[in-house]
Formats: C-alpha cells, sequence, structure tokens
C-alpha cells in the first residue's frame, strides 16, 4: 500500500530555507555596504535560520521602522524596515505575487515584472495617438489611506495558506503610524475614520505590491465592466482615454463611486479632462502624441543631482564608478523622452573635478 505523498504548503514554501536565501539576495540589493545588511549577511546562514525558526514557531514580530522625509519628486514620508524584515517582506512576495499576478489586467505596470515606468510612458503615448481626450485620475493620499481591513478582505480572497495570510496580517498590523487621512464614506459615523486602522509604509516591498492587490477592483471596473477603450495605471495614477469628452465625465463620476468601497477618495486638484494635445504630465515627463518632453521639475532635479554627484565626488565620498553609473542611469531614463540637446546641457554643466 503506497503512502500518501505530502503535499507541500504555501507557508512550507515561504519558509523553506531556499526561499529565505532568495530573499535575502533580492533584499541586499544595491544595498550590500551598508552596515545592517554586512552585519546580516556575516553569519547569513545562521541568520536565515534564526528567522525561519521564529516564522515557524509563529514567534516572529517585525522591528520598529526608520523613518525620514523626501521632497523629490514630491514630499513623502518614507518608513524603512530593518534589514531582517526585508528579507522577510521578500519571502512573502516571493509565494504570493504568482497567486495574483494571473488576475492583473495588462495595462497595470508598477512593481510588475517586465512593466515599470518606462513601459506605462510607451502605452501612454499609443493611448494618446489613438484618443483625442484623457481623463488623468489621481488617488488622494492613497498609502495613508488604504483600510487595513479592506486590504485583508482583498489578501483573503487569494491566499488560502491561514499561517501565510496570518504572517501578512502581522506585518500590516506592524505599520507605523502614517500621515493622517480622516475621511468619511457613506455609512460612517462620527468615529469611524478614527477607529479604522490605515496606512501602509512607503519603502515595503509588501506596501507596493499590495497597493496593486488593492487598486485591482478599480482596473477591473474600468477595463471588464465600463469597456474604457484605453486605461492604463501607474500606482495610484490612473489614465482613462477616449475620444468622446463626455465619456471621459462619465468615467470620471464611476471613479468615483467604485473607489468609495475601498476607501478612497479621488484627488480633485489633480484629476481631471483635457485633450491629448495639452501634453500628459506622466511619471515625470509630458507626453504628446508626437514627443515626450522632460517636466520641468524634473529637469531641476536632475541639475541638482548632478551637482551633488560632483561635489560628492570632489571631496572624494563617491569613486568614478559611482559617478558613470549615476549618469548612465539618469541618461537612459531620460533617453526615453526627446532630450538628446537636454541631456548635453545638463551634463555640460557637471564638472566632476577632484580637489587638491
Amino acid at each position: 500500500m503506497s503512502t500518501p505523498q505530502h503535499k507541500t504548503t504555501l507557508f512550507e514554501k515561504l519558509t523553506s530555507f531556499e526561499n529565505l536565501y532568495q530573499a535575502a539576495r533580492a533584499a541586499q540589493r544595491g544595498k550590500r555596504f551598508k552596515p545592517s545588511v554586512a552585519r546580516f549577511n556575516h553569519n547569513l546562514a545562521e541568520n536565515l535560520v534564526k528567522v525561519q525558526d521564529e516564522l515557524r514557531d509563529g514567534r516572529y514580530q517585525p522591528g520598529p521602522y526608520r523613518t525620514f522625509t523626501i521632497y523629490e519628486p514630491a514630499r513623502r514620508y518614507i518608513s524603512a524596515a530593518p534589514h531582517r524584515d526585508r528579507v522577510v517582506h521578500h519571502a512573502l512576495c516571493n509565494v504570493i505575487e504568482p497567486l495574483f499576478e494571473r488576475s492583473f489586467i495588462h495595462d497595470s505596470y508598477a512593481n510588475r515584472v517586465g512593466k515599470g515606468t518606462h513601459r506605462a510612458l510607451d502605452r501612454c503615448t499609443e493611448f494618446a495617438r489613438r484618443f483625442a481626450y484623457v481623463f488623468q485620475g489621481d488617488v488622494k493620499q492613497f498609502f495613508p489611506s488604504i483600510d487595513h481591513r479592506v486590504l485583508l478582505e482583498r489578501l483573503a480572497q487569494r491566499i488560502w495558506d491561514p499561517q501565510v495570510l496570518a504572517l501578512a496580517g502581522t506585518i500590516l498590523a506592524h505599520s507605523n503610524e502614517q500621515p493622517a487621512a480622516d475621511f468619511y464614506f457613506p455609512g460612517d459615523d462620527l468615529f469611524s475614520p478614527f477607529e479604522r486602522r490605515r496606512g501602509l509604509p512607503i519603502g515595503n516591498l509588501t506596501s507596493q505590491f499590495w497597493a496593486n492587490v488593492y487598486l485591482d477592483p478599480l482596473d477591473h471596473h474600468f477595463r471588464d465592466e465600463l469597456g474604457a477603450p484605453g486605461y492604463l495605471r501607474y500606482v495610484d495614477d490612473f489614465l482613462v482615454f477616449s475620444n468622446n469628452k463626455e465619456d471621459l465625465v462619465f468615467y470620471r463620476e464611476e471613479a468615483r463611486r467604485r473607489m468609495e468601497p475601498l476607501r478612497l477618495l479621488l484627488n480633485e486638484r489633480k484629476s481631471r479632462i483635457y485633450p491629448v494635445t495639452e501634453g500628459i504630465p506622466f511619471l515625470g515627463f509630458r507626453v504628446f502624441p508626437d514627443q515626450r518632453r522632460l517636466l520641468p521639475d524634473a529637469v531641476q532635479r536632475a541639475r541638482r543631482r548632478m551637482k551633488r554627484l560632483a561635489a560628492d565626488y570632489g571631496n572624494g565620498r563617491v569613486d568614478m564608478k559611482a559617478v558613470s553609473q549615476s549618469v548612465r542611469a539618469w541618461i537612459a531614463h531620460a533617453s526615453h523622452g526627446d532630450t538628446v540637446g537636454l541631456r548635453r546641457c545638463v551634463l555640460n554643466d557637471a564638472v566632476f573635478r577632484v580637489r587638491g
């Protein structure tokens, strides 16, 4: 009589040493020489086994966040988790992303393999050439507004393993306090906005992935239920295209209505309907049907970045290899627009000279 084979659970896959090792390699990318990463890697196998034991025994608890504010391209409150927690975030996403990826629409471009900003820009250009008008939508205080109860319900629809769902809940429950987003929705009483936990820390891999999970119903509403002829989203910025301006007025109302169950509001100041010939400000570029230009703010950020880089090189804080990598990365990004003269101008203004 044959012995029934054991079927590996999702939680066993998550906590396998192989998955944790892959997660550690991904979490260190671009950060290998940071002290916290170097310390963790010094006894990597031992530290991974310790994390594995804590996860399997149910003793794992996330550590405190390090918080700071960035001001470019916009003022944002960033929360950095300890390195060991980032390893766990990668391990979790390794096993749950495939459960959701197949349900995401093609034209959702943030934080997905084979997508990204440049493919989103290409799709935006394609739609700008096909349609006369665009509704540009933006979610008001998106990450601070994400409702924990709603998110857990969305996660539970596809994560069947209770231990994996519990780990997601643990990470979510340890989110640090985010900027206030005390908005009221139909059915709320006076205390509802203050009794519901909200907010995801920008900086977590889990937060970036969960943002896609959270807004997936909006994507399907536009594509499947409304049959919008042109739609794409990058994080909380979404574009709806049409040759009929009245259709876009309807789509704007539908966006407001469909966002209510997610406890989200449309940013009325940033959301508007206009002809594509005005140029669509999107992901650092202004996209026209026949060209792309870097936005003035993006140009100023590039100039400041080159100036800081030149100063760091002159003071010996970075070497020429780091300078070259940074400059090449900016050139690669800027080259996705019509920027030959601009690139030459910005680079000519940057003088990299070692101070004696």
